[in-house]
C-alpha cells in the first residue's frame, strides 16, 4: 500500500531497549551505577546529561535538516535551539554578575532563531558558541559550592540557576524530539 504521507518512518537506532535513543553501551548520558553524592553534584549530572541528549539529538544531520522549522510561523529548529540555549548560557551569568551584562550573542530578539539557516558555517560557530558559553557559565558557578549562596543583583541562589538551567535544557530536550522526528523520524529517549 503507498503511503499518503511525506512524514518519514518512526526508527530507533537502539537494540537492547527500542524506546531508547541509543544502545546503552553507546549511550554516553551516566545512566550506570549510583548517582552522584550531594545536592550540587546531582544537579550538575542531571544538567551534563540533558546537555548530551540536546547534542545526540542533532547527531547525524546536515545544515539543512539542523536548520529546518517546525511548523509556520514558528522559527524553532534544532539549530535555533543549539543557538538559544547559548545565548540564555550567557543571560544567566548575567543573573549571576553584579557587573554589566554581558551582549546579546546574536543581536536582536529572536535572532537566535531567525538566523538558524542551513549553511554549515552556522552550524559550526552555533556548536562552538554553546561550548564557549556553556563552559564560561559553568567556571563562573564553580566558585560557589553553597548551593544557597545567594548572587548578583537580585540574589538568584546557585540552586536557583541550576534548577532552572535543568529546566531550560529539559523543556528544550521534549522539543528536540518532536523536531528529530519530524525530519528523518528517529525516536527515543
Amino acid at each position: 500500500m503507498a503511503r499518503m504521507s511525506d512524514q518519514p518512518d518512526r526508527w530507533s537506532q537502539a537494540t537492547t531497549y527500542p524506546d531508547m535513543w541509543a544502545d546503552p553501551d553507546d549511550d554516553p548520558r551516566n545512566s550506570d551505577g549510583v548517582s552522584p553524592d550531594g545536592e550540587l553534584a546531582t544537579l550538575q549530572d542531571f544538567l551534563t546529561n540533558y546537555r548530551l541528549t540536546l547534542r545526540m539529538k542533532c547527531e547525524g544531520l546536515d545544515a539543512g535538516q539542523l536548520a529546518r522549522r517546525s511548523v509556520p510561523p514558528s522559527t524553532m529548529s534544532l539549530l535555533g535551539l543549539l543557538r538559544h540555549l547559548a545565548e540564555v548560557e550567557r543571560d544567566w551569568r548575567n543573573w549571576i554578575s553584579d557587573g554589566e551584562p554581558l551582549p546579546k550573542l546574536y543581536g536582536k530578539r529572536d535572532a537566535d532563531f531567525d538566523g538558524a539557516v542551513g549553511e554549515q558555517a552556522v552550524v559550526d560557530a552555533a556548536y562552538a558558541d554553546l561550548a564557549r558559553e556553556q563552559a564560561a557559565t559553568d567556571a563562573a558557578l564553580a566558585r560557589h559550592q553553597d548551593p544557597g549562596e545567594r548572587l548578583g543583583k537580585d540574589g538568584f541562589a546557585v540552586r536557583e540557576l541550576l534548577v532552572h538551567r535543568i529546566e531550560e535544557y529539559a523543556r528544550h530536550c521534549g522539543q528536540a524530539d518532536l523536531l528529530r522526528e519530524c525530519i528523518d523520524g528517529r525516536v527515543g529517549q
